[in-house]
């Protein structure tokens, strides 16, 4: 059973970070699911801490189908939009230098970083970062945010008020993601260890996340939670219960 970083461990590596150059990236897609969806509209952004943005380059690309309405009602972005724009085959190795440097960022990250991956394939483009090199805001913000009541990009915009566009285009929202690293960087390095320690205790895991950390068995770690009168968090649709990761640590730290 693969472990996971304890508090410490993530508090460290976000810490190294603060020096780092960041590539902050977004795509609009004609759907969810691969090799069927394409790209039709990616962001980068690049900066660092100290200097903020140094450069943001955006543009739609003709995937060569038909953009679904549901997609248009979400995006805003038709197919007669990307009639003129570039093409996937001229594009992509043009992007290619600008998606290498630094330490590659996404809300949901895991989502862009296999359309990235799927269309540079696509143009026999071999591309791939180190899990060292990958920084999910999503995750941080489940860390650090954990009191909010939802961590989704356009809801975390109008939290805090974001200066950026409307939401779901690659520009706005790379920028909105921009504005959440910089915040939650800023947490990470003004705020003292115990607060920060503390608070990363408090982020909400599945069970399995859970028994990873705890090192034990789903059932095991399920059956001391209870005995502990610990009492999970049901996700709003009902379909999993969640454990914060102080009390999985707890149990780590006793066995």
């Amino acid at each position: 059973m693969e472990s996971m970083p304890s508090s410490r461990a993530l508090l460290d590596r976000y810490r190294r970070l603060a020096d780092a150059s960041f590539t902050v990236v977004d795509v609009e897609t004609t759907g969810l699911k691969l090799p069927q969806a394409r790209v039709i509209e990616v962001s980068i952004l690049q900066g660092t801490l100290r200097d903020g943005i140094r450069n943001q380059f955006t543009t739609l690309i003709d995937p060569g189908i038909p953009v679904p309405e549901v997609i248009t009602r979400i995006t805003g972005i038709d197919t007669p939009m990307l009639a003129g724009a570039p093409t996937a085959p001229h594009i992509w190795p043009r992007l290619l230098p600008r998606l290498e440097p630094g330490v590659l960022v996404a809300h949901n990250l895991s989502f862009d970083y296999r359309f990235l991956r799927a269309e540079l394939q696509r143009q026999q483009i071999d591309w791939s970062k180190a899990e060292a090199d990958q920084l999910c805001t999503v995750r941080l913000s489940r860390r650090l945010l954990s009191e909010l009541p939802s961590r989704s990009l356009p809801d975390l915009v109008r939290h805090f008020g974001f200066p950026v566009g409307e939401s779901h285009r690659a520009e706005a929202d790379t920028r909105a993601c921009w504005h959440l690293l910089v915040l939650l960087m800023e947490r990470l390095l003004g705020q003292d260890e115990s607060s920060l320690l503390q608070e990363l205790g408090q982020e909400w895991l599945s069970l399995s996340e859970a028994a990873r950390i705890a090192g034990l068995s789903r059932q095991a770690t399920l059956r001391c939670l209870r005995e502990q009168g610990h009492e999970p968090r049901v996700t709003q649709r009902g379909d999993q219960h969640l454990y914060r990761r102080a009390w999985a640590e707890a149990l780590r730290d006793s066995s």
